[in-house]
């Protein structure tokens, strides 16, 4: 490892197949020590980044590091720094999950501690002495997980890591990462599960059609959230939408036909909101937690040539 060297950074990375586009221009790079959430629909080049990543296609131009080393020619050096775990996980289903993990690290130059795997196969409660063909799809998950980070490296790659957990187990998932982080791994984090990414992430990027439409703070993004307050009336509110309008950050969804149920989207500080609801006949609301689906769904619904927000301007890029 090239010790004075950012654990990944690309420039300009670019993979076309013939005709058909890849991924176009990204250029990024992931601090060490950072949790670093990649997000897109299938079809955004997500998959495709991270092969570039590995080593196991080569660009069509740009570049791609890892460590200092280039991913491409110098494939060997950055796959020793790596903890990979591919979204499509398929396991030798003849082996035992111990087996399993013992031919992996079999690859490794650096000894994979058996008191590791073994810790990590409790934190997950999957029984490795059992044969792979017999587990279900999220204890093969597991498997999958551990043999990620069973040796240690600087770099983990994960692709829908939590993909067929139980909910408890993706908390438990989750503060493994938290833990790699505080030793200072750095993380890339790419999924669909836009709450987990949420819980954990430092920056976070956004891919639409093969381009990066931003890369912000999680802190930043976190401002842009949106989040949906379903009201019931007691009566009819009709100068509600006029008075909606005049707040900053506040919108009205829909108004049903009785007038009674009104949904708002708000953004922002809620303290002007609830003073005015504390003059309306509230029968009683909702507000449901922001989350970042609303902001990965305002690039994704948005027309494929629209330029990103204000709030995101000044992104990195």
């Amino acid at each position: 490892m090239r010790s004075s060297q950012l654990p990944i950074e690309a420039k300009q990375l670019t993979k076309r197949y013939g005709a058909q586009r890849g991924v176009t221009g990204l250029t990024f790079s992931v601090e060490p020590g950072e949790v670093f959430g990649f997000l897109g629909p299938n079809g955004a080049g997500k998959t495709t980044t991270i092969r570039q990543l590995l080593g196991l296609i080569r660009p069509t131009s740009g570049s791609v590091h890892v460590f200092g080393y280039d991913c491409w020619s110098e494939s060997k050096q950055t796959k020793a720094s790596i903890g990979y775990l591919p979204g499509d996980i398929h396991l030798y289903e003849n082996l035992t999950g111990q087996e399993f993990l013992a031919f992996f690290a079999a690859f490794r130059s650096a000894a994979v501690e058996e008191r590791r795997v073994a810790e990590l196969a409790q934190r997950l409660e999957i029984d490795l002495r059992r044969k792979i063909k017999h587990l279900s799809k999220g204890n093969r998950q597991k498997i999958g997980i551990i043999q990620a980070l069973m040796h240690g490296a600087p770099l983990l790659i994960l692709d829908e890591p939590s993909s067929g957990l139980d909910p408890l187990k993706q908390v438990d998932f989750i503060e493994l990462l938290r833990e790699e982080k505080e030793r200072g791994t750095t993380i890339l984090l790419s999924s669909h599960a836009l709450v987990e990414v949420e819980r954990i992430a430092d920056r976070v990027a956004i891919v639409r059609e093969g381009e990066l439409v931003a890369v912000e703070q999680m802190s930043a993004i976190r401002r842009l959230q949106e989040r949906r307050l379903a009201l019931r009336l007691r009566e009819p509110a009709p100068a509600l939408p006029e008075r909606v309008r005049a707040l900053d950050g506040v919108s009205v969804v829909s108004v049903d036909p009785s007038g009674l149920n009104v949904e708002l989207a708000v953004r922002g500080a809620v303290q002007p909101l609830l003073r005015l609801l504390a003059e309306l006949p509230v029968d009683d609301f909702t507000f449901g937690p922001a989350d970042l689906e609303s902001v990965f769904l305002h690039y994704y619904g948005a027309a494929p040539d629209a330029a990103p927000e204000p709030a995101l301007k000044g992104a990195v890029v």
